[in-house]
């Protein structure tokens, strides 16, 4: 049901998880563990989802943080609990108790930590708010709360795999005007396409925003059936929606 960075399991004074699609009550598509409140699945099965992710925790369930995706780089700083979810694709917080969560099906679940100096933060990591900044974004928020840049570990959660990330010559040449030397994210695919390296343009970003660690779990959520919900395999197999993996950080 969850799985967890060592990079981030030995720091004091937080908790983190990235959780699978497995431990929940959903039923088809969304089997098991959807907390995607943007997906259609029941709602009360959903709650139950995220509660459950919240008893991991040990936090109440409205203690769980969730955004409106949008991928951008926008960044929401949280002091409480959230009625409602703002348009944004990255949190940070220094209150403890406060889980900020970030839902994906392919994109990049990032978690942050400043333990020292008490500051977390998480962030969603698309192409293109990777492409935007929202990795840099998400770091000087934390700078903004007292965090100190070379202190702070970052984790890349499930993500699509260069295997599995097929883009068209469009996107290609997009990269290639907005990030000089971008080649090295891209290998050879079939004709007219090529095959873009998602998590290592992301940890390249972290890397050149100068934080003290930035590392990956480096598992494939399109390879994954069985643990992780995927966009693109939804969208390959014609199927109508998909569930969404939260990922999330408090500190204690």
């Amino acid at each position: 049901m969850v799985i967890e960075a060592p990079e981030l399991g030995v720091l004091p004074g937080l908790r983190h998880a990235f959780f699978t699609r497995e431990g929940g009550v959903s039923e088809g598509l969304y089997a098991s563990l959807n907390g995607g409140r943007g997906s259609s699945d029941a709602p009360e099965r959903v709650a139950e989802n995220r509660a459950r992710m919240t008893r991991h925790l040990d936090l109440p369930p409205q203690n769980l943080v969730s955004l409106y995706q949008v991928h951008s780089a926008d960044v929401v700083t949280v002091e409480a609990p959230l009625s409602e979810r703002p348009k944004a694709d990255a949190m940070v917080t220094r209150v403890p108790g406060l889980a900020l969560g970030i839902a994906t099906a392919d994109c990049g679940p990032i978690l942050f930590a400043d333990p020292e100096n008490r500051v977390v933060g998480a962030a969603h990591a698309g192409w293109k708010g990777a492409l935007g900044g929202v990795a840099e974004a998400t770091v000087a928020a934390m700078e903004r709360l007292g965090a100190v840049r070379s202190k702070i570990v970052a984790v890349l959660g499930p993500t699509i795999s260069q295997a599995n990330y097929e883009v068209g010559a469009d996107f290609v040449a997009r990269f290639r005007t907005e990030v000089p030397g971008s080649e090295r994210f891209f290998s050879e695919g079939r004709e007219g396409h090529a095959q873009f390296d998602l998590p290592a343009f992301i940890l390249a970003r972290l890397a050149e925003a100068g934080i003290g660690k930035a590392t990956a779990l480096g598992l494939c959520t399109y390879a994954d059936a069985d643990r992780f919900y995927s966009f693109r395999r939804t969208t390959h197999r014609s199927e109508p929606d998909y569930g969404r993996l939260i990922s999330a950080i408090t500190l204690t």
